[in-house]
């Protein structure tokens, strides 16, 4: 857990010991899926939900997705936060009245997946400008934000540059 798993790396290990991909974000106690790897699949699925917890793959229009589509996971269950302290906007925008249970709510992740024909989930990655870096979530748009509050600065762009645990933030002002 903490950041993508990818086959090369868990191929050296799970002959000897069993590896678990774990996905969970913070905002729902860190683990709601899992998949425990049996074979070198790459990219390797971030598995199924556990066992107090729901994952939807759904469309822009809280329309539930067939296997293979991709769509924004959302996760609700045991575990899933209220909302943010402080930040009832972001609040209201990524815990969402529950569309299929009413009087739940429904933690809109803003990670990109789809279903497998086996039912374990596939990670594809965000649908906004939020990038993972050593286990650390970082919106690049408040960085890039920080950098414009400087009286000199016109522009700035940050983008993350490298792969999986070598990646590095790079602004270009």
């Amino acid at each position: 857990g903490g950041d993508v798993l990818h086959a090369s790396f868990a191929d050296r290990l799970y002959e000897k010991r069993a590896v678990y991909n774990t996905y969970g974000p913070t905002e729902t106690t860190v683990c709601a899926a899992y998949h425990r790897m049996e074979t070198a699949d790459d990219p390797v699925p971030i598995g199924t939900p556990i066992a107090n917890r729901r994952i939807y793959i759904l469309d822009p229009a809280l329309n539930p997705l067939p296997a293979g589509v991709f769509g924004e996971i959302c996760i609700s269950g045991a575990g899933t936060a209220r909302g943010y302290l402080n930040r009832e906007e972001l609040t209201r925008e990524t815990f969402i009245p529950h569309p299929f249970e009413p009087g739940k709510r429904l933690y809109r992740t803003g990670d990109m997946g789809r279903w497998l024909p086996d039912g374990t989930i596939e990670f594809l990655g965000r649908n906004d400008s939020q990038v993972k870096i050593r286990g650390y979530r970082i919106e690049l748009g408040e960085i890039e934000s920080r950098i414009l509050a400087y009286e000199a600065v016109k522009e700035a762009v940050v983008i993350a540059r490298g792969k999986d645990e070598h990646k590095d933030l790079t602004a270009y002002l």
